[in-house]
């Protein structure tokens, strides 16, 4: 069928680079690697700290959630929660046509939210499969 995409290529799994904004406009970059089987997707996040005084520290979470289709929802929970970080944060967001870039919105507890966005190059998922079942 015409411009139906390949389920390989919705397949997550793989590096992502992101960028989530706040609603004044600053921005964190992170990077996610994920990891989806059947549907299901968790990972980890790591980025770095935008918090005084902690110049060079990085912040690492886990992420759990699910792909439908091309709708994407995952919870990224940090690792070592600090007064700022506590709350779980939900990503929901649209999978694009070729299976490289997330894009939709994160909130914290329905008080803070943004948009997000993730990028992968084409052809890493495949590279980050194979990988995997070469240490099996």
């Amino acid at each position: 069928m015409a411009g139906r995409v390949c389920d390989s290529k919705r397949n997550l799994t793989g590096i992502w680079n992101g960028l989530y904004t706040y609603q004044d406009g600053r921005s964190t970059s992170f990077v996610a690697t994920l990891i989806e089987s059947g549907g299901a997707l968790s990972g980890t996040t790591h980025e770095p700290s935008t918090l005084a005084g902690s110049s060079g520290a990085t912040l690492y979470a886990c992420v759990a959630g699910f792909r439908r289709d091309a709708s994407v929802t995952f919870t990224k929970t940090y690792d070592r929660p600090d007064v700022f970080h506590q709350s779980p944060i939900l990503y929901e967001g649209a999978l694009n046509g070729d299976g490289t870039e997330i894009e939709g919105r994160w909130t914290i507890a329905r008080v803070w939210s943004g948009k997000f966005l993730m990028i992968r190059s084409p052809g890493q998922e495949m590279k980050a499969t194979r990988k995997a079942f070469e240490w099996t």
